[in-house]
């Protein structure tokens, strides 16, 4: 009782507005993964996202507001269709175009991502020749980010709409140009600053990047962000469009690796209906994921209702309120199991006509619920003075479980018998099987121990500041009856695992320590009885346990020197971003552009060449580099031994660069040779995966124009 007390006092405030007024509270409404374009071509379909984000601009001009935010995915296609630029372009100049005077005012540069060699601004409303009602600030999603090589970098749509004066671009991260720069620049973020009475809102906007990259500079604290000096009296608004739910190791964002000084979350990319503020463990801000306004999957998380939200900021508070989108084509979902339905209502699953009859009495069933739902939703609407709207044909999908029939008919020719009463006829049915396996009951449940962090007098603050890999693995280890592996190097294991993100590290181990203990049990030279057998085991894995703890110790103590050395550099910051504070409203530059100072060239001399054996029989002959000393010596040695083969990483790229001696070179000639040719430590570089490339070569084709039109002007 006593933690869950001060779980709730050390809880953020429930975001709510104290007092409400007019002339200071920013109004926002706040929508995410439009998908503009989804399936154009199908003809009952294809308007479904564009009617969805007329709906929006025109809920944007209802509850006046300052300005509309989208978090990425604008666009379903990077290259979308004329036909949907056509539509998407003349609503925008339809509802966010006029007289209506703006009152937000913007503090920090307007030229700020502005097109190159061009005066206008960045900030459509900030230009005198347009006449901006409603601002749209948008970032890029994974569908329609920046692609392409030419002189002008990589484009995306919405540099298309960004140059006409429609949507305000912002988030857009120039990717370095080689590996050296990819390591020293990282991702910096300069935010958009707005004031509107005595409210200031920073607007902090992150396009989508490859997850990989995005986990990777948050990991390592590249991400600088720019704030101004009194950022904590600043409202701070973080956009980003990267996964959210795990799908594998780097493959998403955490949430709780945001800075303190963000207030605000609002999240893309994911589809399900999050709109409600979230709090995180440990953080004092929020987290808001509006979802998409259309579905692109007929899976469980589109079947929420869609929403967008009316945002109200005012100071340091905030209130969230969510507003469902009536023009959403309804969508239902369930599931059956063919074997428990033909037990309940006793028919083979095996005939095909039977199992036919089950299935259509399911879908008419989801059908007239769906048909429901938008009668339901349509009557409160109507309720509140809305008008009334058509009912539109529901996307229903029915999901089969098939184990245990033999033969399905086709779904394609199922649906066509509800061709005209739903959406989509061909896949409304989609058929599975369950995996085959274990069962529950012989699955092995490891314990749980009581960790340290679990002390209920501790609070939330005081638990996440103990949070240590190590401790965490050897107190859970510690629980557990490990018969064959021993608690010291499968805690290492998974110490690396974590921390080096070596998905090998585990398994890598298993096999050993399994190898080890076979081979230390047969070196006993006991007689194997079954009721010894334990005793031995235990015995040879007690000693291979205390000869790992002894190898521990000694290389421990061998970096002890090394580790009082670069103490000082290995204290991280707790945070995971970067903050570069400003001096009032104008920023700081950026980091020095100034090219690393060259490494020292090595003054080791040479060894000189060993003396060359003479050719033996018919051994593949291999001719050797030509040193400086001698460049006129031709000779030709046997094919020398390969070296023995090593797994790691560095000494593989050592090795690489090294050429082994002849058969009859002596030790101290290759002795002498391996002490000038010490290889150096190699670095892993990040390199951005996939399309970057195009990104990064539009960038260096960018500036060499700017070059050449220095030289002509010249």
């Amino acid at each position: 009782m006593s933690s869950h007390s001060e779980d709730e006092l050390e809880a953020p405030p429930v975001p709510t507005i104290g007092t409400e007024h007019a002339d200071d509270t920013i109004k926002i409404l706040l929508a995410t993964d439009n998908h503009i374009g989804y399936l154009e071509r199908d003809p009952i379909r294809g308007q479904d996202s564009i009617n969805a984000f007329r709906e929006i601009l025109q809920l944007a001009v209802k509850n006046d507001v300052d300005f509309i935010l989208l978090a990425g995915d604008l666009f379903h296609e990077n290259r979308p269709s004329r036909d949907c630029l056509y539509q998407v372009m003349a609503l925008l100049r339809e509802y966010t175009l006029g007289d209506r005077p703006i009152q937000v005012e913007l503090l920090s540069d307007p030229n700020d991502g502005k097109a190159a060699s061009y005066s206008f601004p960045a900030v459509n409303y900030e230009d005198p020749n347009l006449n901006v009602a409603i601002p749209v600030f948008s970032i890029h999603g994974n569908h329609d980010d920046p692609q392409g090589a030419g002189p002008e970098g990589a484009l995306c749509a919405l540099d298309m709409l960004s140059v006409s004066g429609l949507i305000n671009y912002m988030g857009k991260i120039d990717l370095p140009l080689d590996d050296a720069e990819a390591q020293n620049t990282g991702i910096a973020i300069r935010p958009v600053l707005l004031r509107k009475g005595n409210t200031r809102l920073g607007l902090y906007g992150v396009g989508n990047v490859k997850d990989q990259r995005m986990h990777f500079e948050l990991r390592s604290n590249r991400v600088r962000m720019y704030m101004p000096r009194d950022k904590d009296t600043w409202f701070n608004i973080l956009l980003l469009h990267q996964n959210r739910v795990p799908h594998g190791p780097q493959q998403s964002v955490p949430e709780g690796m945001f800075d303190d000084s963000i207030d605000l979350v609002v999240w893309g990319h994911e589809h399900d209906c999050r709109i409600v503020p979230e709090p995180v463990a440990g953080k004092r801000y929020y987290i808001t994921q509006p979802g998409s306004s259309v579905a692109t999957s007929l899976a469980d998380g589109e079947a929420l209702e869609k929403h967008v939200a009316l945002l109200k900021i005012q100071g340091k508070e905030f209130e969230l309120t969510p507003i469902p989108l009536r023009s959403v084509r309804p969508f239902v979902i369930d599931d059956i199991v063919l074997s428990e339905a033909g037990e309940e209502e006793g028919f083979d699953i095996n005939d095909k006509i039977e199992v036919a009859k089950c299935l259509k009495v399911k879908v008419n069933e989801l059908i007239e619920r769906a048909n429901a739902e938008w009668d339901e939703r349509n009557a409160r609407a109507v309720s509140e003075g809305e008008p009334e709207l058509p009912r539109p044909l529901p996307l229903v999908r029915l999901k089969v479980d098939t184990t245990g029939v033999s033969e399905m008919s086709n779904p394609v020719r199922f649906g066509q018998e509800f061709q005209g009463r739903i959406a989509n006829p061909r896949d409304v049915l989609v058929f599975h099987r369950s995996r085959k396996g274990a069962t529950r009951a012989s699955k092995i449940k490891a314990d749980v121990p009581e960790l340290s962090i679990d002390d209920p007098n501790l609070s939330t603050g005081e638990k996440l500041s103990k949070v240590r890999v190590q401790t965490l693995v050897r107190e859970y280890l510690a629980a557990q009856e490990l018969q064959l592996l021993g608690e010291g190097g499968m805690s290492d294991a998974i110490e690396t695992f974590v921390e080096k993100d070596d998905i090998h590290a585990i398994q890598t181990h298993v096999t050993t320590a399994l190898r080890s203990l076979m081979k230390g049990v047969q070196a006993t030279g006991e007689d194997l009885d079954e009721n010894d057998f334990e005793e031995i085991v235990d015995r040879v894995r007690d000693a291979q346990e205390k000869q790992q703890a002894e190898n521990q110790t000694s290389k421990s103590a061998k970096d002890k020197g090394k580790g009082k050395a670069t103490s000082n550099d290995s204290d991280a910051s707790v945070d995971s971003m970067m903050m570069d504070v400003d001096v009032g409203s104008d920023f700081e530059a950026r980091m020095s552009d100034a090219p690393p100072p060259p490494k020292a060239k090595s003054t080791t001399r040479k060894a000189p060449p060993a003396k060359k054996a003479p050719v033996r029989g018919k051994g593949k002959a291999t001719a050797t580099p030509i040193s400086d000393d001698d460049e006129d010596e031709d000779e030709i040695e046997d094919e020398a031994p390969p070296p023995p083969k090593r797994t790691n990483r560095a000494a593989v790229l050592s090795q690489s660069g090294k050429k082994a001696p002849a058969r009859g070179t002596t030790k101290k000639a290759a002795a002498s040779k391996a002490s000038a040719s010490k290889p150096t430590q190699s670095t892993l570089s990040f390199t951005p995966a996939g399309r970057s490339s195009t990104r990064a070569a539009a960038t260096r084709a960018k500036k060499k124009v700017a070059e050449t039109i220095e030289l002509d002007s010249d």
